[in-house]
């Protein structure tokens, strides 16, 4: 099968990965990244799709989309999907109200306090590492996106809620909030883990194509230009 000639790409509204600019246009690291791998696919053109994060790898099987935005990877989601080499390794954070910074250091001292609640958001990694280090889960509430879990912390629906720490930057840096505060994870509870973009199983010629472009492309000026625009880590 050969590539598309548009490369469909599904991605949700989480800064400094994906979000839009004031004027609709689709930016963020991990799309400047696709866009940047286009000449080295030989595909013409990129269609961007705006998803919910539940809907990302069920829309690959569908083929509603080619590709989709960078997400960590585990064994589960290899079994749905095929990944590229990893485009970031990133660490949790903890989106709190400023008041509650000191308290809530990590998940365990969410797990050790029984009445916080956190907020999670539908199939993230986060929501398996917090029942993993013991917050029941009648405390965890799930959300669908990323504005509706931050939204709870917010108006104290929730009193933390665990995503990428970068992802909590981004949302501060576009929308300042001065009563709310990241709380870094420590790296003993949850070290930093690698992610890559994602595509269908049925599409190994992809999947190879896109890593062949990756190698000639992570590391390269091009690529530390486009880390350092969007607040990424540099290559290691």
């Amino acid at each position: 099968m050969s590539l598309p000639q548009t490369l469909r790409f599904a991605y949700l509204i989480e800064p400094p990965f994906c979000y839009r600019t004031a004027d609709g246009t689709v930016t963020g690291h991990d799309v400047e990244i696709a866009r940047a791998l286009l000449p080295r696919l030989g595909i013409p053109q990129i269609a961007f799709i705006e998803a919910e994060f539940a809907d990302l790898l069920e829309g690959l099987a569908q083929n509603r989309w080619d590709i989709v935005t960078g997400l960590f990877i585990t064994p589960e989601r290899q079994q749905r999907v095929r990944f590229s080499q990893p485009i970031w390794a990133l660490t949790d954070g903890l989106l709190v109200r400023r008041a509650q910074a000191a308290a809530i250091t990590g998940y365990r001292a969410l797990a050790a306090a029984t009445d916080l609640r956190l907020a999670v958001v539908r199939d993230q990694v986060q929501h398996r590492t917090a029942l993993a280090l013991g917050i029941p889960a009648a405390r965890i509430e799930v959300f669908p996106t990323y504005a509706a879990a931050a939204e709870a912390v917010a108006q104290g629906h929730a009193d933390a809620y665990a995503s990428v720490a970068l992802a909590h930057a981004g949302h501060l840096a576009q929308h300042p909030a001065p009563d709310l505060a990241i709380v870094p994870v420590p790296p003993e509870e949850k070290p930093a883990e690698a992610g890559g973009f994602a595509v269908a199983q049925s599409a190994a010629r992809l999947q190879t194509a896109i890593d062949a472009a990756l190698a000639g492309f992570i590391g390269s000026p091009e690529h530390r230009a486009i880390a350092a625009r969007f607040g990424m880590p540099g290559p290691r």
